[in-house]
């Protein structure tokens, strides 16, 4: 058999449950993905390791735990690391990547041999569904010229933030707003239970929703593309998220709706059509070694991860029922260090920089529904103690997700529970000694928080010169 391609689809902060077939009852919302699924195998426990862009897609293509990658937060992995990519190169494969091309530094080391700069805006601010049907043809093209099989990164900049038809969205691009095919009214928008059911909530799902859809299309695009180059058949599709929605209490923590992603593989005649994995928990570093093990070059990379592939190929699999995540920095740097150990039923979220005073801060509380839950909050306790919470935290957190996947009802001081918290405090204690994790007090670290310095001292340098330029 010919050695298969691999076709990696990477939505920009879509929620797991904004998926037709993983639950989301929005109307019409993804039916490519929805076929996808239909035609091999979903996950229902997948998570990524870090719920942040760039080091969530470093974290899968190294195979590593950002700590250990030396990219924690918006930073390019340390230089004597390997990657997923550059083994595939040496290994005879042809890479491609749409979009996001910044957010795998430094590029050198993940060894791409085509490049699309998706966000410009020739090209629909890595947005238009055609762009990356288009792109996928012509980077298929060059690999059957090249006569190699091929690795595809395709990363979609929906539904990330500016959401399609907001007025952020005029802000951010220059009085313009991006096409999408179709814009879902509020009435039309479902509420996550972590959200209150606020107008404006309704108005900014409604955006964010109208994003989703449009993601899905690309994914139509990119499969369609497969197809007509004939191939389908030896070709393996994965299609996933990097992280959770862009609102409070998803995406940069560490709360289900934050690290699960929605999660389909498709391999004809491998993978099982209309076939579910929902009982085992699978993580973001174990992305890179399934592959490695699907080539038969799992030798070649030392990660932290395992491979599942043989829950793809729907085989039985012992030990994959916990999983670690964690977030560590903003974009502008800032501290938030939180590390989070779960398995299907109970998840133990230890937020270090929580201590009552410090605000935590993201990208979230300038749309509309963080806004709208302050102004709720002047009158309703119960909103307003929700924002304050998502603000300042505590120092421990612990749900049992089974019932109570919104992450509502914090159980750490519950004595019902003191056996399970205890269990899993003492589980994120080993991880964290384990791979000498700098959030712990006793393991001291100095060169890594020097490399954080020194590399936030250069990109405020280049952000200042960049925006001297642009005024001169």
């Amino acid at each position: 058999m010919d050695r298969p391609n691999i076709v990696l689809i990477l939505a920009d902060d879509l929620n797991y449950n904004s998926v037709g077939c993983f639950g989301c009852p929005v109307d019409d919302i993804t039916p490519n993905m929805d076929k996808l699924a239909e035609e091999g195998m979903k996950f229902e426990n997948m998570h990524v390791t870090i719920a942040v862009c760039q080091p969530s897609r470093q974290s899968m293509l190294t195979g590593l735990y950002p700590h250990r990658n030396g990219a924690p937060g918006f930073m390019p992995i340390e230089e004597n690391v390997k990657t997923l990519t550059s083994v595939l190169h040496d290994s005879g494969y042809y890479n491609g990547i749409l979009g996001k091309i910044e957010h795998c530094q430094p590029a050198e080391q993940f060894c791409w041999d085509y490049e699309l700069e998706a966000m410009a805006a020739e090209n629909g601010r890595g947005r238009s569904p055609y762009i990356y049907g288009k792109h996928t043809a012509q980077f298929i093209n060059k690999a059957k010229e090249e006569g190699k099989p091929f690795f595809l990164m395709a990363n979609s900049h929906d539904p990330h933030r500016p959401f399609a038809g907001s007025e952020d969205e005029l802000t951010k691009f220059f009085g313009y707003n991006t096409y999408a095919s179709r814009h879902y009214t509020p009435d039309e928008a479902w509420v996550p239970g972590f959200l209150p059911d606020l107008p404006d909530v309704r108005k900014e799902l409604a955006q964010y929703y109208s994003s989703c859809r449009r993601f899905d299309e690309m994914v139509g695009e990119v499969l369609k593309s497969l197809d007509e180059a004939g191939e389908r058949e030896n070709t393996l599709v994965i299609c996933m998220s990097d992280n959770g929605m862009a609102f409070p209490f998803s995406k940069a923590n560490c709360y289900l709706n934050s690290t699960k992603t929605p999660f389909i593989a498709r391999w004809p005649e491998k993978i099982k059509a209309n076939s579910c994995d929902a009982g085992h928990v699978v993580g973001g570093v174990d992305f890179a070694p399934t592959i490695l093990d699907l080539l038969g070059l799992q030798d070649k990379l030392e990660t932290d991860g395992t491979s599942y592939l043989p829950l793809l190929l729907g085989k039985e699999q012992e030990g994959m029922d916990t999983v670690f995540t964690q977030f560590n920095l903003t974009s502008m740097f800032n501290p938030y260090p939180m590390r989070c150990v779960q398995n299907k039923q109970y998840g133990y979220i230890l937020n270090t920089w929580s201590d009552g005073e410090t605000e935590y801060r993201n990208e979230s509380q300038s749309g509309l529904t963080f806004n709208a839950m302050k102004a709720e909050g002047r009158h309703n306790a119960e909103v307003a103690k929700r924002a304050d919470f998502f603000v300042h935290r505590c120092k421990e957190e612990f749900y049992d997700f089974s019932k109570d996947p919104d992450a509502l009802n914090n159980l750490i001081d519950n004595p019902e529970y003191k056996e399970q918290v205890d269990e899993f405090r003492n589980l994120l204690r080993e991880y964290m000694l384990k791979t000498e994790d700098p959030a712990l007090e006793e393991i001291q670290n100095d060169a890594y928080y020097e490399r954080i310095e020194q590399f936030k001292k250069e990109t405020l340098e280049r952000f200042r010169a960049q925006r001297g330029a642009a005024l001169n």
